[in-house]
């Protein structure tokens, strides 16, 4: 049914929450007039307000009459709450177990030859830790990580890198704690790596040790430079 010449009312409720607890609950009701709101209630400023001629009128009208905006006060405890609590014990019973991968990747700076990246998938709630173990040992510098990134389908994911330089027989460990977990999830760098990430790491460890010859090959010229000059008084 099309009806071009119609007007069109109607209002909306909202349940603004981030606890069951009424102090951290917000009651929003909007009144809209051909999809333009005109007047709003909101409990946290505990009045209506008017938006638009039509609105504030209303609003003076409305905040005038005790027992309408009592009515409308008690909205939060009589209309938000009860749904809240079942929503709220739902969400918080909810998790959903990361999957963990560690992989090789290109170093972001030229510190050291390798890096490391652990990327957690498909985790809720959003609230994860993500560190780093080497040897057993917590790592704290050289580490670098993202915020938690929502997937846009009630999921997230993270990424935490390590730069390091390789050691014989060390053992490096990404440690990642989740609600979904009963203890802490382990994964350990595996050393026999693909081939591939074996050469990223031997070129990059190469690079290094040819800066580090010729930076100590260029001190060691201008020294013996230095030595053979000589002086002469210009005055």
């Amino acid at each position: 049914l099309s009806l071009p010449d119609a007007f069109l009312h109607y209002y909306l409720a909202t349940c603004v929450f981030t606890s069951s607890e009424l102090p951290d609950i917000e009651y929003i009701h909007s009144y809209y007039f051909n999809k333009i709101e005109f007047i709003r209630f909101n409990s946290t400023v505990g009045k209506f307000v008017g938006y638009t001629e039509l609105g504030i009128r209303n609003a003076e009208r409305w905040n005038n009459d005790p027992a309408f905006l009592a009515q409308r006060r008690a909205q939060k405890e009589t209309y938000c709450k009860p749904g809240i609590e079942t929503r709220y014990r739902a969400a918080l019973d909810k998790t959903a177990e990361p999957s963990v991968r560690l992989t090789s990747v290109r170093p972001h700076s030229g510190r050291h030859p390798a890096m490391l990246m652990c990327s957690v998938y498909n985790f809720y709630p959003k609230y994860i830790s993500v560190t780093w173990l080497r040897d057993g040992q917590p790592v704290t510098s050289d580490v670098t990580s993202t915020d938690e990134l929502a997937n846009g389908d009630w999921y997230y994911q993270i990424h935490s890198y390590l730069e390091y330089t390789p050691r014989s027989g060390e053992k490096i460990t990404c440690m990642v704690e989740h609600a979904s977990f009963p203890s802490p999830k382990k994964v350990d760098w595996n050393p026999s790596m693909p081939q591939s990430d074996r050469n990223k790491i031997a070129t990059g460890a190469s690079g290094l040790l040819l800066g580090l010859i010729l930076s100590l090959a260029g001190l060691i010229y201008y020294k013996r430079k230095a030595r053979g000059r000589v002086l002469v008084p210009t005055s």
